[in-house]
């Protein structure tokens, strides 16, 4: 059996409170230590930046996916384990989540949440059956998830839509689901 890889959504800032950092290079930290592969946007920054440096240091592998017009602003982190240049946000979007065995969504903008509803929206639709895991530091996204339940409740989408989406509110917790997940 190959090796797993997590897919990581997360902000190129840090945010406000010092957790999100901290549960960063906590997952980056975990995901290594099982032994699966971090994706992620590639850049060197912001919750990036520390995930992606917490699983190099604890001696995991790295895939990073990057736009041409994003190397610059994100700071392109070329000393991962593979780098991959794409043209678009859609071709880097595809990459990421099709080199992925499941998702995780970190506190992070609208960049994230662009990749999240893409990732749920695929779901929905059929085009994957991968695990969907928000990474909910300090209740970060309890807005989101009263926005899935308001969307449902307002008929927009079947209850189903709500199954594809777990949520903790640890790393520790996002461990646990992954690894009940992917096995």
């Amino acid at each position: 059996m190959t090796a797993r890889s997590v897919c990581i959504y997360c902000g190129s800032r840090h945010g406000t409170a010092s957790s999100y950092a901290t549960d960063a290079k906590s997952l980056g930290t975990s995901i290594a230590q099982q032994g699966w592969r971090l994706v992620y946007g590639a850049g060197d920054v912001g919750l990036m930046g520390e995930v992606a440096r917490a699983a190099q240091e604890a001696g995991g592998g790295t895939f990073g996916v990057i736009p041409t017009h994003l190397l610059a602003r994100e700071v392109g982190k070329t000393d991962l384990t593979r780098f991959v240049i794409t043209e678009t946000m859609h071709e880097r979007k595809k990459v990421m989540l099709m080199n992925a065995d499941a998702v995780v969504l970190m506190p992070g903008g609208a960049g994230s949440l662009d990749e999240f509803f893409e990732a749920l929206t695929w779901r929905q639709l059929g085009l994957h059956a991968k695990p969907i895991v928000l990474l909910d530091t300090e209740g970060f996204w309890a807005p989101l998830k009263a926005m899935l339940e308001h969307i449902v409740a307002q008929g927009f989408a079947e209850a189903s839509l709500l199954d594809f989406v777990q949520s903790a509110d640890s790393p520790e917790g996002v461990m646990e689901i992954l690894t009940r997940e992917l096995g």
